[in-house]
């Protein structure tokens, strides 16, 4: 059972919105009434502040009483911070019993004795009339793809705390610190990443076999192997490995730097340009770890010849979890762990 750790907080938002959770003492000064905009008075709770991102910049007034994400994970942040969203987003893959709700989130929900909030069904794209339905007065987004046109629609219903440059590129850091600024806590943020990051690094230390090792996060199809895919370093997911004590290939590196998205590909004709990949992870299965190594091309791939492959299976908790975000590391990380340190064993 992962123990999930929510800090407690002691703001001046409604009573029906924040928890505090046992033994925790962090607190969040009131706001003090001044007009300073800067990011150390949205440490100290005064509003209002402005956030800025790649659409500009945004000025939250005063402290929001209702909350509502879109997107990946943003509405992991208040759960965290212990504030309920009126709305989040609908969990479509990665849902062990398909409540649209992912498990880290139901422990957060669980331990903050909450109901599920509002589900919005992204399925086709943000319900914007489902979001505004439920009269937030900020709208998390900083961990998102969002547009300009989504942007500027969804401006119209609340204040909208946008990705800070590229889409899909934001840290889970960034991510708690642009969401956790718009409510008024950004202090709790701070100590937040610090406590995320003091875990994983405790918990790195029980697998030496990852250090030094260079590990790429791909992504791979059977209808086409003449491709090879890979998140580039805009991607937490890729991002992730440097925080577990292992390098990024070469190539990986290179075309991060000339990249501004979060996916690329090589030709499988090229794959010698990742002859430094000592481990891979990917989603798929056995079937399709034979298929990459019984591949002329692929299986020149180090970690594909050495069986050094991460195969996280499609549409699972764990699969969704590889994705870093507040909850989600905690839940899975030594699950994720235990997978990628076996194949580093086997790297040559």
């Amino acid at each position: 059972m992962h123990t999930l750790r929510v800090l407690g907080t002691a703001t001046a938002l409604s009573a029906a919105l924040v928890l505090s959770a046992c033994g925790d003492d962090a607190d969040t000064a009131a706001g003090d009434g001044t007009d300073s905009e800067t990011s150390a008075d949205a440490a100290s709770g005064a509003f209002p502040v402005t956030i800025e991102h790649a659409f500009g910049e945004t000025t939250i007034e005063e402290q929001p009483e209702r909350v509502a994400s879109v997107a990946w994970a943003n509405h992991e942040v208040p759960l965290a911070l212990g504030v309920v969203p009126v709305g989040m987003s609908e969990a479509t893959w990665g849902d062990d019993d398909k409540d649209g709700v992912l498990p880290w989130v139901e422990d957060a929900l669980t331990e903050l004795d909450a109901e599920t909030p509002v589900l919005f069904d992204e399925t086709d794209g943000i319900d914007f009339e489902a979001v505004a339905d439920t009269e937030p007065d900020v709208i998390l987004a900083a961990y998102s793809g969002l547009t300009q046109e989504e942007y500027d629609t969804l401006s119209q219903i609340a204040p909208v705390v946008a990705y800070p440059e590229l889409a899909w590129g934001t840290t889970w850091q960034q991510m708690v610190e642009l969401n956790s600024q718009a409510l008024g806590l950004a202090e709790e943020g701070d100590a937040l990443v610090e406590e995320i990051e003091g875990y994983v690094s405790d918990t790195v230390a029980d697998y030496p076999a990852l250090e030094g090792k260079s590990a790429m996060f791909s992504s791979h199809s059977t209808d086409d192997l003449s491709q090879v895919g890979f998140y580039t370093t805009h991607d937490p997911r890729a991002l992730f490995f440097e925080e577990l004590g292992m390098t990024t290939p070469e190539l990986v590196s290179e075309r991060s730097a000339e990249s501004e998205t979060f996916y690329e590909t090589v030709s499988a004709e090229n794959a010698d340009l990742l002859e430094d990949v000592d481990v891979l992870v990917t989603y798929g299965d056995d079937a399709l770890l034979s298929e990459l190594q019984d591949n002329a091309l692929v299986s020149e791939i180090p970690a594909v010849a050495d069986g050094a492959v991460v195969m996280l299976e499609n549409d699972t908790p764990l699969a969704a979890a590889a994705n870093p975000s507040p909850l989600a590391i905690e839940w899975g990380l030594t699950d994720f762990l235990d997978l990628v340190s076996a194949a580093a064993e086997k790297s040559r």
